[in-house]
């Protein structure tokens, strides 16, 4: 289970989900299997009627997009099989949790964000969803409305004031 360096490999670590996070990973893995193994297998069968395939690039960037392909599989797979999901009932609004939706202040600039902090799994800073194990979430985890923090980044430290705790 541990790997040379013991620590647990990211894909064998309990991956903490919303239901919406859940059903995006299942509809990524869904697709995956049923689309896009089909159309690389195309690609292949097309490249090899071309003849030699030692020096065939299109056959090349099939093979490729394959390995990639039934790489992603595997990946999605252990981190369903290791999925633990954040129910609504478990989300608490007087603490920051994972599937909790924060909104915070920046002290320096008075900036205002939202940001729903999730699982590493589910995290997307174009959707404001930041992982529980970044900077920022790791410092929002536990705290409750009023509660200032200071995030260390690489240019210096960052300070918020939490504004808001929603489901």
């Amino acid at each position: 289970m541990f790997n040379e360096k013991g620590k647990i490999p990211v894909a064998e670590k309990e991956v903490l989900l919303t239901h919406n996070g859940l059903r995006k990973l299942e509809d990524e893995l869904d697709h995956l299997k049923s689309v896009k193994r089909r159309e690389v297998a195309e690609r292949i069968k097309i490249s090899v009627s071309y003849g030699d395939i030692s020096e065939n690039s299109e056959y090349d960037d099939a093979k490729n997009e394959q390995a990639f392909i039934e790489g992603r599989i595997i990946t999605l797979e252990k981190m369903l099989r290791n999925a633990r999901i954040i129910s609504a009932h478990e989300v608490d609004t007087e603490n920051i949790g994972i599937g909790t939706t924060v909104i915070i202040k920046d002290l320096e600039f008075g900036d205002i964000m939202e940001y729903t902090i999730v699982g590493t799994a589910e995290a997307d800073p174009i959707e404001n969803k930041i992982s529980n194990e970044s900077p920022v979430g790791r410092a929002l985890l536990g705290k409750g409305i009023g509660d200032k923090i200071e995030v260390h980044v690489p240019v210096g430290a960052i300070q918020y004031e939490i504004l808001e705790i929603k489901k």
